[in-house]
This record gives structure tokens, sequence and C-alpha cells, in this order.
């Protein structure tokens, strides 16, 4: 069942609230918090990640979303770029896709060889169990979209000059090859939804159902408690002793259109409310 707008909003205030109180509390742990999202094209991602650092200090709460390997990338070690992006003690890292690309679009798309496909398939195990095993917490998230539901989103897209910019040539080839991700994503879960290291999946069909399964799950994840603050109180404001300060002339403003829209609105909402009354009386 979706939840309504309203309750929708209660509960992500809710767990926002929450958020702030966990990443206080792996900046005091020094705790070091690295969360994969992974999914098909238009499954949700973006807005679940938008919702998790809405309310978050972006000193210690990152996003990293890589754009394709370099040449120089293409020659290395193949998980080397994404170590690069780890967290330090007291940071939280949200990957929006990750080295599982090899296991998707690169498999799909004949990006890579099946000797690297398969040498990362049996990698990444060992490599998870390595960063865990340095103290890092990991968590996983699949981002499950029906194929009805991914039609409508990508055609809202291509409609919305806003958001077409999400929709690339690859969005629409990975469209034509449905079957071949979906093959592709049951061996990955096959190889790497390991016990120390599981895939959580998420329903996303329903956006905001979605958002708050992901946002309740990741703070059920990672145990932390509410730090107390010291009370904070705002000192006296330092005043004036005679500085004399350049005229307001001097400085260049931005133009305020907003003020010039805000009368417009208002002068046509009151024409509308004069021609309203006209027609009453001529009614009358």
């Amino acid at each position: 069942m979706k939840l309504s707008k309203k309750l929708y909003e209660k509960k992500l205030e809710q767990l926002q609230t929450d958020l702030v109180k966990l990443q206080e509390w792996v900046v005091h742990k020094g705790l070091r918090v690295v969360v994969i999202f992974e999914g098909r094209d238009a499954a949700g991602k973006g807005g679940v990640i938008k919702r998790i650092t809405e309310p978050l200090n972006p000193r210690t709460c990152r996003v990293v979303a890589l754009p394709k390997p370099t040449e120089k990338e293409r020659t290395q070690w193949y998980f080397q770029r994404y170590v690069a992006h780890l967290p330090s003690a007291g940071e939280m890292v949200l990957f929006d896709r990750s080295w599982y690309n090899r296991a998707g679009v690169e498999r799909v798309m004949g990006f890579c060889t099946d000797e690297e496909y398969w040498e990362f398939l049996k990698s990444v195990p060992e490599f998870e169990d390595m960063l865990m095993r340095s103290g890092i917490i990991l968590i996983k998230y699949w981002f499950s979209v029906s194929d009805e539901e991914q039609e409508a989103r990508f055609q809202d897209r291509i409609n919305d000059k806003t958001k077409r910019w999400k929709l690339s040539e690859m969005d629409l080839e990975a469209r034509s090859r449905w079957m071949e991700y979906t093959k592709a994503k049951d061996i990955m879960f096959q190889y790497t939804d390991t016990t120390s290291s599981p895939w959580y999946v998420i329903e996303s069909d329903v956006k905001r159902n979605a958002r708050i399964n992901c946002i309740a799950h990741l703070l059920e994840s990672i145990p932390f408690s509410n730090l107390e603050h010291k009370k904070m109180i705002l000192p006296p404001r330092q005043e004036n002793e005679g500085y004399v300060r350049p005229p307001i002339e001097s400085q260049t403003y931005v133009p305020d259109v907003a003020a010039k829209w805000a009368i417009k609105w208002a002068e046509k909402h009151e024409e509308k409310k004069s021609e309203k009354k006209k027609d009453e009386k001529k009614t009358d």
C-alpha cells in the first residue's frame, strides 16, 4: 500500500532526524561507513540518496558517482579508483553505482573481457571481506523496478526538460537489453550475495515507500546512540562604536526579480477577483 504524502513527509522528517544522530555517532566514534546503491536505470537510487544526504553535513557524508574510467584508470587494478574514495574515520560514503559496474553495464555492453568479468566476480567477495576486516561498515542495496514502472519513468524524463539529463544514450541502449541485464544481475547475486556482505533488495515501484524502507533499514543496520549536546547560548552582538560602512550604492546587488514577480502575481490575482465579482453582479 502506498504511503500518503502527509504520512510520508511526517515519517521522512523523523527518519532524517535520526540520520543526523547517526552521522554524529559516526563522527564521534570514528566509524567508516560505505553504502552502495545499485539497480536498473530509473529505479530510484538518486531520490533515496538525495533524501539521505539532505539533512547531513556534507563534510562527513560524501556521494561518489564516478564517470567512465579514463585511459589511465583502465590500465589500473580494477578496484583502484574506488579505493581512493573510501572513507576515513568519521565519514560516510554513498556510492551511486560502484565497482559493480563491471558485473552490469560493462558485462552487458561488452566494455570488459570475459576474463576480466569472471575475475571480478571471484575477487569481489574477497575484496569486500578485506574492507570489512579493516573496520569498514559495508551495506549494499539493490533497487528493483518493474518493466512497466521503468517505462513510465523513462517517458517522464523524455517529456520533462528538467529531467532529460537523467536519460542518456546508454540508458536507452540498456532498455533494449532488459533480459541481458536481468541475467547479469542474477549471476552477480549468485557470486556476491554472501553471508558476510549480503544484498538488500528494495522494491522501488512506489518511490515514497522505497525511500522510507531504505532509510529505516540503514538506520537499523548501524547501531548508534543519541549524543548529548551542550546547550548553546547566542552571545550579545558586538555594538558599533563609530565604524562607518561604505554606502550601499558602492555594492552591486542581484536584481530583485522575485519581488517583481510577486507584484505581478498579486496584480493578476486582484484582477481575477474583481472580474469574478463583476460576473457575479451580472448574474444577480
